[in-house]
């Protein structure tokens, strides 16, 4: 019995040619998509990116807060809006003079309370109020940013715990701010950026 073996190139040749006419005969499913859905998903991607960018800002690099009270006055007054930069505290310490905001101590993790003070002690300072004039290791500290004595109780000393900041507001007048003269030195951990400038009104803008 003969066994006739197929030509093997004229059955390659054969296969390539079903290939190309069913490729061809395939209709294109992008260009048949109306133009409005390839649109709104472009919008929709870059919508997307857009957010995730300003969350990632938000939560590492800064965000905006809104002054309320008068507790910094004459420094902020109420209503401003501050720049907040949160990348600082990322990379370096909090300092000596730093205008800042904390998550108020004593509240629970689901309350979102949070205060704007200065610091005017850091770790291993000694820390006092008396003679209506603040102290640091003994020494009177100038405040040109306020405008009032002390008006409130003398305080400590109080030596400054590692990793704990003591802060004041600059208004001075009896009973206006209420910080570390009442909740004493707070962990680093509870502040949560500086703030670097007065974004607005307008006529206020300046760095801090």
């Amino acid at each position: 019995m003969n066994v006739i073996e197929p030509n093997k190139k004229q059955e390659a040749e054969h296969m390539e040619e079903l290939l190309e006419s069913d490729a061809s005969a395939k209709p294109d499913a992008a260009a048949k998509r109306p133009r409005w859905m390839t649109e709104t998903e472009d919008w929709a991607k870059t919508l997307v990116i857009a957010f995730s960018v300003v969350l990632l800002l938000h939560f590492f690099v800064f965000n905006l807060s809104k002054v309320e009270g008068h507790s910094m006055e004459p420094t902020l007054t109420e209503h401003e809006w501050l720049f907040v930069n949160k990348f600082i505290f990322l990379v370096s310490k909090p300092k000596f003079g730093d205008v800042v905001i904390l998550k108020e101590p004593d509240t629970g993790d689901g309350e979102q309370k949070y205060l704007v003070k200065r610091i005017v002690g850091t770790p291993g300072d000694k820390i006092e109020v008396h003679d209506q004039r603040l102290y640091r290791n003994g020494q009177l500290v100038e405040e040109p940013y306020t405008d009032s004595l002390i008006e409130d109780m003398s305080y400590g000393p109080e030596i400054i715990n590692e990793g704990h900041f003591f802060v004041m507001g600059d208004n001075r007048h009896s009973r206006a701010s209420l910080d570390s003269r009442s909740f004493h030195a707070v962990p680093e951990e509870l502040i949560r950026g500086r703030a670097d400038f007065i974004l607005w009104p307008f006529k206020e803008i300046r760095a801090l």
